[in-house]
């Protein structure tokens, strides 16, 4: 029994050791915020408000990776995919991106879901589709068909990103604030631990983000 112990004792402090390791030099742990509307919508449907993520940022962000970025002259924080870098033409057609002249293909669609709109508080039905950036397919909120779409165009600046909401009906992103710089975008989002309802949210725990 106390040789089990003894394993069990010399494990858990191997890993602790670990965490720490990482904790000071590639990892860190957040809690999203919960509490700011127009942040939740345009996040869904990856990720929800109150989530528990851990933030990747031994290494910089790459084209199409989620990142946390603070927002330009506010410093509030904002999630968004990098949709475009230093001398890219970007063109966002309702839910649709163009980067330089090459249309960001879909690969299917997901399940459809409710997300409330930040400014009226109605639920909204929405589409889900499955859109691939930078080698990555992730989920995409899109706006019901027959809703009206946004046309804009945009030529990122040397040294910034821009970044685009993964709900494109709801989005607080670079078409809001602008582009962001390069530099103040260290961590990528990589994995979600538990959602604010907690570990026996079992839909919503444990989830690689893409």
């Amino acid at each position: 029994m106390w040789k089990f112990l003894r394993i069990v004792l010399w494990t858990a402090g191997i890993l602790a050791v670990l965490i720490g390791l990482l904790r000071l030099t590639a990892i860190r742990w957040w809690q999203l915020p919960a509490d700011d509307r127009y942040f939740d919508a345009s996040i869904s449907p990856t990720l929800r408000g109150g989530d528990w993520v851990i933030l990747w940022r031994a290494t910089a962000p790459n084209f199409g990776d989620l990142v946390l970025c603070p927002e330009p002259k506010t410093n509030r924080p904002v999630i968004g995919r990098i949709a475009a870098e230093a001398s890219d033409h970007l063109k966002i057609d309702g839910s649709y991106l163009t980067i330089n002249n090459a249309l960001v293909r879909d690969e299917g669609s997901c399940d459809h879901f409710r997300e409330h709109n930040p400014a009226s508080g109605l639920v909204s039905d929405q589409r889900c589709d499955l859109e691939v950036l930078g080698g990555r397919t992730h989920k995409r909120g899109d706006a019901p068909a027959d809703e009206s779409k946004t046309l804009a165009e945009f030529d990122v600046p040397p040294g910034q990103v821009f970044l685009v909401s993964d709900n494109r009906a709801f989005p607080w992103d670079s078409r809001e604030f602008g582009p962001v710089e390069r530099a103040t975008c260290a961590e990528t989002v990589i994995f979600r631990l538990v959602s604010k309802d907690g570990f026996f949210d079992v839909a919503n725990r444990l989830t690689l983000i893409r």
